[in-house]
């Protein structure tokens, strides 16, 4: 999530002005990618964009521009010569301040964002601040240009790509799962059908359902879904992994359970009418190779990174579609005006 984003309202009501440090622009190697920010006060950080020695200069002179009240400011960064960090890479970080009276205005914009909404952002040398628009949709990106006589211009797309998750089994993995995975963005939908099993505490954007018919809520789920079945019964398992089966839009499928239960149930598969072809779409035992502990908490881990990895891939899979498809459009406009 965006940490930063969602510590604007109360640093401005506990500090005062601050200032947003955005990563405008990452050229080679650097500790965080074009959009990275953190926002900085007279007392506290809040978010990072990489630490080390980049982190603390622009920490700097994040409070030097709160103490002269200076509105925007661009520095680069070479973070082999000038700050003698191993990355190699260079960075242009965008400096702007925030005014204590948009408190109200920040927590519309985090809200906008944690119901599924992006912000646009759009700011250029010259200009007061940056002007910002809430989206229905979008995708996440930036975009900087400098020209040779110093002007520059920004812009950026900020949201939290989709990433829902219906877990089934309200038992300790469940719980652990659900832990690690709430702070990455998940939209987590908790599924058991015994009640009173759910914590009284739980992390944003995490519902709960006691239900006798969970297979309804594999089909009520949305597309793109990673789907984890660890109950406390192998009978549902099985019949949710059937459930599951029926879809074809999944992200992920996840069964808890050895090498073993594996074999047994793709047995039951097949003679429930599951194609051999299919199996592959389960992943059993889950959680990366590698870790052996059975503790909730490691099984949690191992779970959450598999599910990283996936989403990291469909990620980059979407971006190269996008530029596929811009690029075909530019040829397509530059080949109608040849024409022409």
């Amino acid at each position: 999530m965006k940490n930063w984003l969602n510590q604007i309202p109360p640093l401005l009501g506990a500090d005062g002005p601050l200032v947003l440090v955005t990563v405008a622009q990452a050229q080679g190697s650097t500790p965080r990618e074009a959009g990275a920010a953190m926002v900085v006060s007279a007392t506290q950080t809040a978010d990072t964009i990489g630490g080390g020695h980049l982190e603390w200069e622009a920490t700097a002179i994040a409070r030097a521009l709160l103490r002269d009240g200076t509105r925007l400011s661009t520095v680069r960064f070479s973070l082999g010569a000038s700050l003698g960090q191993c990355c190699g890479g260079a960075v242009w970080l965008l400096f702007e301040r925030i005014e204590p009276d948009s408190a109200l205005m920040w927590r519309h914009r985090a809200a906008a964002v944690a119901r599924g909404d992006h912000l646009a952002r759009s700011v250029a040398s010259g200009d007061a601040q940056s002007a910002w628009q809430v989206l229905p949709g979008g995708h996440a990106h930036t975009g900087f240009v400098r020209e040779a006589d110093g002007r520059w211009q920004f812009e950026q797309q900020i949201g939290e790509p989709p990433f829902p998750i219906c877990i089934f089994g309200a038992g300790h993995v469940g719980e652990a799962l659900v832990r690690v995975l709430a702070p990455l963005g998940a939209q987590i939908d908790w599924v058991d059908t015994r009640d009173d099993v759910f914590p009284a505490e739980l992390p944003a954007k995490v519902r709960t359902l006691t239900t006798d018919a969970p297979e309804q809520a594999v089909a009520d789920a949305p597309p793109g879904t990673c789907f984890i079945v660890l109950t406390h019964s192998h009978a549902l398992d099985f019949d949710l992994c059937l459930a599951i089966y029926r879809r074809k839009d999944l992200a992920y499928f996840g069964l808890i359970g050895s090498a073993t239960k594996r074999a047994r149930f793709e047995h039951r598969f097949f003679e429930r009418g599951i194609g051999t072809e299919r199996f592959e779409e389960l992943t059993c035992p889950i959680g990366i190779a590698g870790i052996q502990s059975k503790l909730p908490q490691s099984i949690a881990i191992g779970v959450a990174a598999q599910l990283l990895q996936q989403r990291e891939t469909r990620l980059l899979l979407q971006r190269a579609s996008q530029h596929a498809a811009s690029a075909l459009a530019d040829a397509h406009c530059n080949s109608n005006g040849t024409q022409r």
